[in-house]
């Protein structure tokens, strides 16, 4: 018989449809591809195995990497074609994943989402990852929920914000994301579940290679799970056969690996023996084991009616209803979502959910007509050619190019910003209260929630002392700023307190190291340079009290804030013997962990990478010249060389060490999220190596990175504002974080003040 096959949603006949797809040239030519994958066992690693070898097969010219969802307590052998894995609880995974599939440049990303295999509230982990890619992104959602809790609600309303296409297979769960997610309806597109292609076949062949020749099979496969409903069939057998006594219920498929963790076997022995009260275990075949999919289209094969008993009535996808559908299997099921779309128009028969005396009727009047049942068969193997996987990658891949527009290179260079003179100090007076400046922003509101603390309001009082800004509103804020320093000080602990909430109230007795490092830092600059008299020497009387005291404290960026803020007080002010011994401890501790830790591809003060780099660079150098010191002089120097190898993108710009290389030992920096305070150090840095060398390469270093404020960067976005004098917290993968926090504001003031002198050379 030839059978005029159609697509369920265009009515285009599938020939015709194959032609027009197959006559695509894709602009895509590279793929990443997100899911669980074989050998892993669970349906959708066997349906991101599928999607990667239809579009092998039907797309060759087009790139597919796989990056593979590891779970907890496993680690799979991935063949060839899985570029990565993801450990599902570890959120460091997925931003690496996202680093090295941003390497590979690909056009898109798609992933395949079902609750349960991201790690984080609701698999909120996957958002890290989709946040740091900036190609468009394309999801299939496996579940869509009606009623989701308040963490699902989160992570899919992030989701069907990020993607530019939102992939489902009924038409019922594009409903759902219209009426409850408020989602663009242009983004969804309904492409039914893909399956095998295979010829429609007799059962009697493979009934026999199994061992149930003359028998009637009633086949569910899948997963072993309380949802799946099989005590519903198994309570039917009784009256099923008293009709047909051969009749034989093959339950196909192994435990769902979560209830083995939980209750072991519990849900598969309350079955079985549920069948031998039921005096029916002799008609119940148990097929415990994962199957591939050859082997499951041959055990399909076999079945006479296939059942989904299903007790989930939102179900909106079942893989294993399309796969019996698509060998043209009689199907008795419940009114599941997915069940009720595939089988309309005659498809099958639906049956109330626990109907087992429904069931029973359904089954024998199927197997009392042999007629209607052969009609029924090939009228659901036509219905399932249009779903067959080589139609499904046409699909896809022709939303794909529907909805993800072409790549535009720029054909005139963008027109360079000059750099500014002066910021408007306007703009950190925004950020304060009498109280200090605050920590953080919503866009450009600030925060009262996170309240205030000594890092931001130290670099608040080093920017009073270094500005040109007005007089008087500059000295008044000045004051408010060594206020909150003086506040700070815990005498009993002898300590810098950091935090404090808006309600002025300390979080915390003592500061964290780097935090008191820092106030030392901001002390030995107002001590020195403060422009008022009583600033000035309350500065130098507080940094007296408190330098003894945090001698001591560890940590490099804490040395390193110690040595800046001492060099200052050293430059100005009567030598200090005590202090400059204190300065070369610090430096010569310094110059040993470069030496400890130093190797041929490493050159650095630790195994890892932190925020505000340069400054340990900065402070060898300053120091080495005050004291003369030619080691603590090359050392900086070195150190700084390397720092500016890898924060140099290919393009020439400037590219900050990301927060997410933070703490990753030897390894190769992660270009996000970039933070100002990276490239206001560099600045400072290379002004310090100018000063020590008189080489005009250190200038054009400290240029490179304060113009990576203006725009000087992988995106072209101007991280600061020089009209405003705002600035954002960070470059992303996908452009500019929004939020413009104290820290970040503070770090385009200080630098442009840093690289004046450089502009006017």
């Amino acid at each position: 018989m030839d059978f005029q096959y159609f697509d369920i949603a265009s009515k285009i006949p599938i020939r015709q449809k194959s032609d027009a797809a197959r006559s695509i040239r894709p602009r895509i030519s590279r793929i990443a591809l997100i899911g669980n994958y074989l050998p892993r066992r669970c349906g959708i690693a066997t349906f991101t195995a599928d999607i990667f070898n239809s579009l092998k097969s039907q797309y060759p010219s087009v790139k597919v990497d796989v990056w593979a969802m590891n779970d907890s307590s496993h680690s799979y052998n991935y063949p060839s074609e899985v570029s990565g894995s993801i450990a599902q609880n570890d959120p460091i995974s997925y931003r690496l994943a996202a680093a090295a599939i941003s390497a590979n440049k690909p056009d898109l990303v798609w992933l395949q989402h079902e609750f349960g295999i991201f790690g984080g509230r609701a698999g909120c982990h996957i958002l890290k990852l989709l946040d740091r890619v900036s190609v468009p992104v394309a999801v299939t959602l496996h579940s869509v929920l009606s009623n989701p809790d308040s963490d699902q609600r989160r992570v899919t309303d992030a989701l069907l914000k990020r993607c530019a296409i939102v992939m489902v297979m009924a038409e019922a769960a594009k409903q759902i994301l219209i009426d409850t997610y408020r989602c663009d309806p242009a983004k969804i597109c309904v492409i039914p579940h893909g399956i095998p292609d295979r010829p429609f076949t007799a059962t009697a062949p493979m009934k026999e290679r199994f061992g149930w020749k003359n028998r009637k099979v009633i086949m569910t496969f899948g997963l072993l799970s309380p949802g799946k409903g099989i005590e519903t069939v198994i309570l039917a057998l009784p009256a099923l056969t008293q009709r047909f006594p051969e009749a034989l219920y093959v339950v196909l498929g192994a435990t769902h690996p979560h209830c083995i963790s939980q209750n072991g076997e519990t849900y598969r022995d309350s079955l079985k023996a549920m069948a031998d009260d039921l005096g029916v275990s002799n008609n119940v075949e148990w097929i415990d084991g994962f199957c591939d999919t050859e082997q499951l289209l041959d055990y399909l094969s076999a079945a006479d009616i296939y059942a989904t008993p299903y007790l989930n009535p939102a179900q909106v996808t079942s893989g294993t209803l399309a796969y019996a559908v698509g060998l043209g299997k009689p199907v008795v099921s419940t009114p599941y979502v997915h069940a009720i779309e595939l089988l309309a128009g005659g498809h099958g028969h639906l049956i109330d959910f626990g109907d087992s005396k429904g069931f029973a009727n359904a089954i024998i009047d199927l197997l009392e007509d042999e007629v209607g049942l052969m009609d029924l068969r090939k009228r659901t193997y036509a219905l399932s050619r249009s779903m067959i996987w080589p139609r499904f990658s046409e699909a896809a891949m022709a939303r794909f190019q529907e909805g993800i527009p072409p790549s535009v290179v720029p054909t005139t260079p963008i027109r360079p910003v000059p750099i500014p003179e002066t910021l408007p100090f306007e703009a950190v007076i925004r950020h304060s209260n009498f109280t200090g400046i605050l920590q953080h922003s919503r866009f450009g509101v600030p925060d009262r929630r996170h309240g205030y603390c000594i890092d931001d309001n130290a670099r608040a009082l080093i920017l009073a002392c270094r500005s040109h800004a007005d007089i008087i509103q500059r000295d008044r804020w000045m004051a408010v700023y060594a206020s909150f320093v003086d506040h700070a000080w815990n005498p009993q602990a002898c300590r810098f307190r950091n935090f404090m909430g808006f309600d002025g109230q300390w979080l915390e007795d003592i500061g964290s190291n780097d935090s008191n490092g820092r106030a030392i830092w901001a002390l030995g600059i107002a001590a020195a340079s403060a422009p008022i008299d009583g600033v000035r020497d309350w500065a130098q009387n507080l940094f007296g009290d408190a330098i003894d005291h945090l001698a001591g404290i560890d940590s490099p960026r804490a040395k390193a804030f110690k040595i800046l803020g001492s060099v200052a007080v050293q430059n100005s002010l009567p030598e200090h013997p005590e202090l400059l011994s204190y300065i070369v401890e610090w430096g010569e501790l310094l110059v040993q962990l470069y030496r400890d830790t130093q190797r041929d591809d490493w050159r650095w003060f630790e195994p890892v990478l932190a925020y505000d780099n340069a400054r340990i660079s900065e402070a060898l150098i300053r120091s080495g010249i005050l004291l003369r010191r030619e080691d603590f002089v090359q050392i900086g120097l070195a150190s700084l060389e390397w720092l500016n190898e890898i924060q140099t993108s290919s393009k020439g710009t400037f590219s900050a060490i990301g927060s997410d290389s933070f703490n990753r030992p030897f390894a190769e920096p992660l270009p996000h999220d970039q933070q100002p305070v990276e490239a206001a150090a560099m600045v400072d840095a290379c002004d310090a190596a100018f000063i020590a060398t008189g080489e005009p390469v250190w200038q054009d270093r400290a240029l490179n990175a304060y113009r990576w404020f203006l725009g000087k960067n992988e995106h072209g976005l101007p991280v600061g504002n020089a009209e405003t004098g705002a600035c954002f917290d960070a470059l992303t993968p996908t452009g500019v974080n929004l939020n413009q926090g104290a820290e970040s504001l503070l770090a385009f003031h200080l630098a442009t003040i840093s690289i004046q002198p450089h502009v006017r050379r």
